[in-house]
């Protein structure tokens, strides 16, 4: 199975990219973040006739939104209001009875890395630290979490280590507890599984760098992690870099990985 994540970035705006990714790449499993469309408006229909049939998603107007297209049928549909807040960040299902997928879109944290002055960073870090209690609970059954986790944990994981360490998402508190949770949850993230930590890698390069490839100024912020029992059954995985030079890119790419579930 190739499973891909992506933070989409508007999925109307860029519906024509993500149906050529797809097809282009043979995707069976597509997650979505960013969506930013409530559900009436979902181009649900445009995914099934490029075979993705099977669907569930949440989203809201102009803000978050998650989805999950599938060529296989998925069971037990759910989400979780993680911090009390009804704002689209999350979905799960059962791809089979032993394996659960989860779809992320963690607070970005605003600019201001400190939970006392900026409310959006304390509900990121609210939201993390909700994240690791309840994969805690249980980690008997396989998982699969993918999605843009807004956080760039390790030192080659950003462009400079040094000069973005006061800058949200490479702050020491988000990185420790994003770890954390990898280490606590019995997590495999995959492309640094795959990756070596001494080499660079990205997912994001931002709007306002206009040669991005050239400067190279990027962060992992996506991510695509399974149970380490998993691990052995994934087969392959890529940061697909090529659909940021599209017209009008999203500012993230995706992450394909084949595994056999």
């Amino acid at each position: 199975m190739k499973i891909a994540t992506w933070n989409i970035n508007s999925v109307r705006l860029r519906l024509r990219q993500v149906l050529k990714f797809v097809k282009d790449n043979n995707i069976d499993l597509l997650c979505l973040q960013e969506t930013k469309t409530p559900d009436e408006n979902f181009p649900s229909k445009d995914f099934a006739t490029i075979g993705l049939k099977h669907q569930y998603y949440r989203g809201e107007k102009s803000y978050n939104g998650v989805a999950i297209l599938s060529n296989s049928k998925f069971e037990d549909k759910n989400f979780i209001n993680w911090c009390g807040k009804n704002d689209t960040r999350h979905i799960s299902v059962k791809l089979n009875k032993n394996t659960e997928l989860h779809n992320f879109y963690i607070p970005a944290g605003g600019d201001e890395p400190d939970i006392h002055k900026n409310p959006k960073f304390e509900h990121k870090i609210s939201f993390l630290n909700e994240m690791k209690k309840y994969f805690l609970k249980d980690k008997s059954k396989n998982k699969i979490l993918v999605g843009d986790l807004n956080v760039a944990p390790l030192e080659h994981d950003v462009w400079s280590h040094k000069q973005l360490l006061n800058v949200v998402s490479h702050t020491p508190i988000e990185t420790e507890i994003l770890l954390d949770i990898i280490q606590t949850g019995e997590w495999a993230d995959v492309m640094r599984e795959l990756v070596p930590h001494s080499e660079k890698l990205y997912s994001w390069w931002s709007y306002r760098n206009r040669n991005w490839e050239i400067s190279n100024r990027g962060r992992r912020l996506d991510h695509l992690w399974v149970s380490k029992k998993l691990f052995s059954h994934v087969k392959s995985g890529v940061i697909y870099k090529e659909t940021r030079s599209w017209e009008r890119p999203s500012d993230h790419v995706p992450i394909i990985v084949n595994i056999d579930i």
